[in-house]
């Protein structure tokens, strides 16, 4: 993908940490969710795992977001260059940097080997970051029907 590719009317978010298996994967799913589709969404890893956290995989069903088909992908500097917010979570000097281009740096825990209700907090605070951010991309946020 090159960045011309991009250049749509839509805004792109990447969001980055370590192993791209739980908080990432999270915020990614929440982005594509709570934007209804409006915002072009991304998620990688400097050192990305086999599979996503199953436990990440729980919490997320229990709003109502369905993540199973992620699978951990590397970083590479394409998918920095073609987003407009970037968004690290832990990878340190991992994370390319790119003049021009939105950084934040979201301080959360990692989920990695900690149980559902470890977990539960971590997840309400990246749907908060992100409804935050979707807000800041100038983009109204869309309710999700809550599991039955």
């Amino acid at each position: 993908m090159t960045a011309e590719s991009t250049l749509t009317d839509s805004p792109s978010a990447l969001f980055v940490c370590v192993h791209n298996a739980g908080r990432s994967q999270m915020a990614a799913g929440f982005l594509r969710a709570l934007s209804g589709g409006a915002v072009e969404v991304r998620s990688a890893g400097s050192m990305p795992a086999d599979q996503i956290n199953p436990i990440a995989v729980e919490a997320m069903l229990e709003v109502g977001i369905d993540i199973r088909g992620e699978q951990p992908k590397i970083l590479t500097p394409e998918a920095v260059q073609a987003s407009d917010a970037v968004i690290t979570m832990g990878c340190g000097d991992a994370c390319p940097y790119y003049p021009g281009k939105r950084y934040e740096d979201w301080k959360l825990d990692d989920p990695a080997g900690q149980g559902i209700d470890s977990v539960r907090p971590i997840r309400d605070d990246i749907r908060g970051r992100v409804l935050t951010l979707i807000r800041e991309l100038g983009v109204e946020p869309v309710e999700i029907a809550a599991p039955n």
